[in-house]
């Protein structure tokens, strides 16, 4: 059956009045903020805003809060039913929890090894590789994930020219110019298709790679730049402090879906959902937003804007607004990818051998419904005390242009998932509980020159006084990168109420 997030209770919070920044002249009390969209990006907004003195109002047009975040029963355990991990080694989202006060609930992973189902059995995923791209082809001829005419072609890596295109180009373009094309369709796309379920066809090398992009700058050689962002080989060199690895990923007892009603208890904010925002325009004093059904609208006036809502949605807001077309037709050249996770309870005895790893990653080229499988209860051994004997898989289903597939009933989708993993596996027998979540349009293409288009976009919203944009869909997609854009957001939006604060009070001064 398809999965149900709870619904956070809607706060109705007035805003605690602090001197930060004054009420434009004129008016008492504190000037307005409007959040539209209560994801991730906009309850961390309205988070990062508590502090402000302002009266923070955030609109979701859903009944629930969290966007792609969500929890829900599988097998009696409450699991997640989107992003179940955050990158740990950037601060962002780790500060973030901190300051939600669930820094007790950070748990770590039991297992970071995964494995690439392909050629006919799950072979380990290299070590020492930066998101697919290997950095040792000694070790990656070892795991027999690439033919041997695939090996031959990939150590051209280390004897090729440097590239002579510049500018932006395709992951394909790029990786498989210096490796050919099984390094791009055996390693990099299974890593990156799990991180946006998109083609490297169309991927932006300078976008998706930013770190691996800048680390090949003066080299030749994609190896020897991927090496250089790996800890070194030998670790007899490296102190003992340096020898323990810190954590690549972590998550919260409860699920990272429970991220985001925190967020919204701790903002001190009006958070509303059902509520759609349909318009946006100027007036006089800031900015009114038009919310509800053209049958019953209903007036919210604020002083300043944060849109964190997809790009699509976004720039139909925007092309309402006088001087925001140039942002919105920026916005509106974004793709988006649907996907479906298929969440599957087995009992343990049901596997011919206890699953090794935290799961294992399939390449589009072997044309396997699933592209990817987590065995949730060996990556996280918090959820294994729970269920009882039970183990809980994560199966994603879908990518980019793969649609026909997500057309499928939830009976049928989840057959399919059922069916890749006994022939990976060997699981016997049917699942104990099935959830199938549905995220439609739910991933953002950061397809080549997305740089160059998110420049655009944030200077055409900088002629907006008072409105700054956030989300998955400008600076990453995971969730520290959509809390980095929050904070972006708020940084904008105080200082322009903090300068329209000033001149307010200059002018009173002359008077």
């Amino acid at each position: 059956m398809p999965a149900t997030c709870p619904v956070p209770p809607v706060a109705i919070i007035d805003a605690v009045s602090s001197p930060n920044v004054r009420p434009a002249e004129g008016r008492t009390g504190p000037r307005r903020v409007a959040v539209v969209g209560g994801g991730v990006s906009g309850l961390a907004a309205a988070f990062l805003l508590k502090d402000a003195g302002l009266a923070v109002t955030v609109l979701e047009g859903s009944p629930r809060l969290g966007g792609k975040l969500g929890v829900s029963e599988v097998a009696g355990v409450q699991v997640d039913a989107g992003a179940e991990a955050l990158l740990a080694r950037r601060p962002e989202g780790i500060s973030l929890i901190g300051a939600a006060g669930l820094s007790d609930d950070l748990v770590l992973p039991g297992t970071t090894t995964a494995g690439i189902w392909t050629r006919g059995s799950i072979r380990s995923l290299p070590r020492r590789q930066f998101m697919g791209v290997p950095a040792d082809l000694g070790e990656l001829a070892a795991t027999g994930i690439l033919s041997a005419a695939g090996l031959d072609r990939a150590s051209q890596d280390l004897t090729l020219p440097g590239p002579a295109q510049s500018g932006d180009q395709s992951v394909t373009s790029r990786v498989a110019g210096r490796f050919g094309a099984e390094v791009v369709d055996r390693l990099v796309e299974p890593l990156l298709g799990g991180v946006y379920a998109g083609r490297c066809e169309d991927l932006s090398f300078a976008a998706t790679l930013p770190a691996l992009a800048d680390a090949a700058q003066g080299r030749s050689s994609l190896a020897e730049a991927a090496a250089s962002l790996l800890p070194a080989a030998d670790t007899e060199s490296i102190t003992a402090s340096e020898q323990t690895p810190r954590p690549v990923f972590m998550t919260l007892a409860g699920g990272l879906g429970s991220l985001p009603a925190a967020l919204a208890a701790g903002s001190g904010a009006q958070v509303r959902t059902s509520a759609t925002v349909r318009e946006i325009s100027r007036t006089p004093e800031g900015w009114l937003l038009t919310v509800g059904s053209a049958h019953a609208p209903e007036p919210v006036a604020a002083d300043a804007v944060i849109i964190a809502v997809p790009a699509w949605p976004a720039s139909r807001l925007l092309a309402q607004i006088a001087g925001g077309e140039a942002a919105a037709a920026g916005l509106a050249e974004f793709k988006y990818a649907s996907m479906a996770i298929v969440t599957l309870a087995f009992p343990a005895t049901a596997f011919p051998q206890e699953p090794a790893g935290s799961g294992f990653l399939v390449p589009a080229v072997d044309g396997r419904a699933v592209k990817a499988v987590t065995f949730s209860t060996v990556k996280w051994p918090h959820l294994r005390q729970s269920t009882n004997g039970m183990h809980i898989v994560r199966c994603s289903v879908g990518r980019l242009g793969e649609e026909e597939v997500l057309q499928r009933d939830d009976s049928d989708l989840a057959a399919l998932a059922v069916a890749d993993l006994a022939s990976a596996t060997g699981v016997r027998g049917g699942p104990a509980d099935v959830r199938v979540t549905r995220w439609g349009g739910g991933l953002p293409q950061y397809s080549v020159g997305h740089l160059d288009r998110i420049a655009r976009i944030r200077a055409g919203v900088a002629s907006l006084p008072g409105v700054a944009v956030c989300g998955a869909a400008y600076d990453g997609v995971g969730v520290p990168a959509c809390i980095a854009s929050a904070q972006l957001a708020v940084d904008q939006v105080l200082a322009y109420l903090e300068a329209t604060s000033a001149v307010a009070a200059g002018g009173k001064e002359r008077h």
